[in-house]
C-alpha cells in the first residue's frame, strides 16, 4: 500500500523544522557566549561590501596560501568595495556589529547609524553573516545606512568570531586591541551611547598613557 500523502508531506516538514531549529540555534543568546575577550586582538578579516559588485568568500587568513582561509593575508586586501577590519581600526576606535538578517537583529544598525553622527572619531561598520545580498541591500537602503555593511557569504568571520547571539557589538581601541565586553542582545540607543562614549574615553585615556614614538 502506498504512504498517504499527507504522512509525506509531515515528513517533509519535520525535516524543515528541524533544520530551521538548528540555524535558529546557531544565533540565539547562549549564556556561554561571550564574544571577544578584553584585550584580545580583534581577528582581521576582509570581506565584500554589501552594496558593491565584488564577490567572494571572506578572507580571515593571517599569511600567504593559507588554503580555504584566504591566499593573502586579510590585512592586506584592501580596495573600496572591499570591508577590512584592519583598515578600520587603524583609524581610531571601532564599533563592530555581525549580524544576521532575520527578525530585530538588524535593529542595531539604525542605532550605530545615529550615533556615527554624533561620534566623528569613531568607526561603526557592520557584517552580515551568510546574508543574501538583495535583502541586505534592501535593509541598507529601508534604513538610510551610510555606515559600511560587509557580506560574510559563507560564515568564515561569524566562525572566527563565535557568533553565538544576534547581534554582537564589539568594541575595539585603535590599533585593534578589545576594548570591553561585547553587546550580545539589541541594546538600547541610550545603553549604546554610554557604551561607545566609554570607548572614546578609554581610546584617549590610552593614548595619554603610551609614550610617543
Amino acid at each position: 500500500m502506498s504512504r498517504p500523502r499527507y504522512a509525506r508531506y509531515a515528513g517533509v516538514l519535520g525535516v524543515v523544522l528541524l533544520v530551521a531549529i538548528f540555524v535558529n540555534s546557531l544565533f540565539v543568546h547562549r549564556t556561554d557566549a561571550t564574544g571577544i575577550a578584553p584585550g584580545q586582538r580583534l581577528a582581521p578579516f576582509a570581506v565584500p561590501l554589501a552594496l558593491g559588485t565584488l564577490n567572494g568568500d571572506a578572507d580571515i587568513a593571517t599569511h600567504v596560501n593559507q588554503g580555504s582561509d584566504g591566499r593573502v593575508p586579510a590585512c592586506a586586501e584592501r580596495g573600496s568595495q572591499i570591508l577590512n577590519a584592519c583598515q578600520l581600526y587603524e583609524r581610531g576606535p571601532l564599533v563592530l556589529a555581525l549580524f544576521i538578517d532575520a527578525g530585530s537583529c538588524a535593529t542595531v544598525l539604525g542605532e550605530m547609524q545615529a550615533l556615527a553622527a554624533k561620534f566623528h572619531r569613531v568607526r561603526f561598520a557592520a557584517v552580515a553573516i551568510r546574508g543574501e545580498r538583495a535583502q541586505i541591500r534592501r535593509l541598507i537602503r529601508a534604513q538610510g545606512l551610510t555606515l559600511p555593511v560587509g557580506l560574510d557569504s559563507d560564515g568564515a568571520v561569524a566562525a572566527l568570531y563565535k557568533v553565538f547571539s544576534c547581534p554582537q557589538v564589539n568594541f575595539v581601541y585603535p590599533g585593534g586591541v578589545v576594548q570591553s565586553k561585547a553587546l550580545l542582545a539589541n541594546p538600547s540607543l541610550a545603553s549604546l551611547r554610554a557604551r561607545v562614549s566609554e570607548l572614546v574615553a578609554a581610546s584617549n585615556a590610552r593614548e595619554r598613557r603610551e609614550p610617543a614614538a
